[in-house]
């Protein structure tokens, strides 16, 4: 049964979550109704609504739990060093980390945003538009420092590593060769030798 079992969440909010998460990838969000999501979870409507106003809200939480992580990440490692590459490094890393951690949450995003209400399209998107400013900005760093290459223009090189880093979701698998952490070094391998100047990889990685 979808949302129960061992490996099932204890705390009810991410029960029902989890459940969600299951329903929606397998039937769609318009296949599930609040009562199948209450009756494969277990609880009761009341349960339900004690902790999300409607499915609507649900599927917005949804998409929020991972943008808010990569968001959380960026913050702290740009509060963590004084480095462009190192932020740049510990950003990748934890962008690569967020499809081992919310990979079905992820999935439920592309297949079902579309059915998001306005306002919590709208709080979603600034969210996605904060973390590229931040990925634009210390790019921007980087080349103001002459730690980055001068040439590279921000915007496109930003947008080619969210592009590049994001596809990950439709290959990345659990049981693959590679490890997460692996995969997140072999960005961090990539960007990184794009971006810094020749000098700058003698003393920066």
């Amino acid at each position: 049964m979808h949302g129960r079992g061992s490996g099932c969440p204890t705390d009810l909010k991410e029960r029902i979550i989890e459940t969600s998460l299951h329903l929606f990838e397998e039937y769609g969000y318009h296949g599930v109704t609040v009562n199948t999501i209450v009756k494969e979870c277990g609880t009761s409507k009341g349960g339900f609504y004690h902790h999300f106003q409607s499915k609507d809200e649900l599927l917005f939480v949804i998409h929020d739990v991972f943008i808010t992580y990569v968001l959380t990440k960026a913050q702290e490692a740009i509060a963590a060093s004084a480095s462009p590459a190192k932020k740049m490094k510990m950003i990748i890393k934890s962008f690569v980390k967020v499809f081992d951690l919310y990979k079905p949450h992820i999935s439920v995003f592309y297949q079902e945003s579309m059915y998001l209400k306005p306002q919590y399209e709208a709080a979603i998107r600034r969210k996605r538009k904060s973390y590229k400013e931040m990925i634009f900005a210390v790019i921007q760093e980087g080349k103001e420092l002459g730690v980055f290459r001068p040439e590279l223009p921000v915007e496109i090189t930003g947008m080619s590593i969210l592009g590049m880093v994001n596809w990950s979701y439709k290959w990345y698998k659990k049981d693959g060769e590679k490890t997460i952490d692996e995969i997140g070094d072999i960005f961090v391998d990539l960007i990184l030798q794009s971006l810094l100047t020749d000098q700058a990889k003698k003393t920066e990685q």
